[in-house]
């Protein structure tokens, strides 16, 4: 199984939803997961799931070299290019690498051999062990803007390790609807979004629901800091089908315990209990649908 943990908005406790998954997940299943840190811009998980050993790689963007020798400046790169990555001024070729998005079409068009391929880094993906948990995570590199090209080769990293063969995977999602929120969720068998009780929450989580429906994936919520009053949330949920698979309740040493990098399910047997009680909920919400489409 591969479950995307996402939030429409950043601060509802996804992360500390997503440690805890990974941690008790051993126990509930007796399987090792796979924890994957998509949130590239600002990984954290490993500040929580502290993995040792890692190894590390760069991850590439494939993008054009010039030779302006060779160009006619006939402009069928810069008419292709639909981010205006390439283009010809007078008799000048310029190219902003920083702006490709690396399809290779300008590679294929150009009749006279004058682009070439090149490189350009988007950040550096690292993988290794957690405990009783393999982990690989993505880092966006300082001053790239985009992060869903890194995000993709973090999971053909995963792919070729052949991790998701042998084990369930727990991909904690950027924050948002955006798209890398997207692109985070894409190819996931069921998707947790973690709320809270309060008006921003409740109007980021009807966001989510909305970007994510499209997909067809099984979809659970988990509502943090429950207890503060703000009835219209579970109303929402009831109305629009959404199932309410865990609340953790409002405290103050939840949140201290955050703040010292610890993982929630390990503070208390209340909290173990809990998500290991979600654990087994996320289980039955998508073994229905892996039962329609398997036979």
């Amino acid at each position: 199984m591969i479950l995307a943990v996402a939030s429409g908005k950043g601060g509802t406790g996804k992360t500390t939803v997503a440690a805890s998954l990974v941690k008790v997940w051993p126990e509930v299943f007796g399987a090792e997961p796979t924890a994957v840190d998509l949130d590239v811009e600002e990984p954290n998980l490993h500040l929580f799931l502290k993995p040792e050993g890692l190894e590390d790689e760069a991850a590439v963007l494939e993008v054009p070299l010039a030779d302006e020798a060779r160009c006619d400046h006939c402009r069928l790169c810069a008419e292709l290019c639909q981010f205006k990555a390439i283009n010809v001024l007078g008799e000048h070729l310029l190219l902003f690498p920083e702006m490709c998005h690396g399809c290779g079409g300008c590679l294929r068009v150009c009749p006279r051999g004058a682009l070439s391929p090149g490189f350009r880094e988007l950040g550096r993906i690292s993988w290794g062990r957690a405990g009783r948990a393999w982990f690989v995570m993505g880092r966006l590199r300082v001053g790239e803007a985009q992060s869903p090209p890194l995000m993709r080769r973090v999971k053909e990293k995963l792919s070729r390790l052949g991790l998701p063969e042998r084990s369930d995977v727990i991909i904690d999602a950027p924050p948002g609807t955006s798209c890398p929120a997207i692109n985070a969720v894409m190819g996931s068998e069921a998707i947790l979004l973690v709320t809270e009780p309060t008006p921003f929450g409740f109007h980021d989580l009807k966001l989510a629901r909305q970007a994510f429906k499209d997909l067809a994936l099984p979809m659970g919520v988990v509502i943090n800091r429950a207890g503060l009053d703000f009835p219209a949330l579970k109303d929402y949920c009831r109305a629009t089908g959404l199932p309410v698979l865990a609340e953790i309740p409002y405290s103050r040493a939840a949140a201290e315990s955050y703040a010292q990098g610890k993982i929630l399910a390990e503070t208390s047997e209340e909290h173990r209990l809990l998500f290991c009680r979600l654990a087994q909920r996320i289980k039955t919400l998508v073994e229905p649908v892996r039962e329609a489409v398997h036979g």
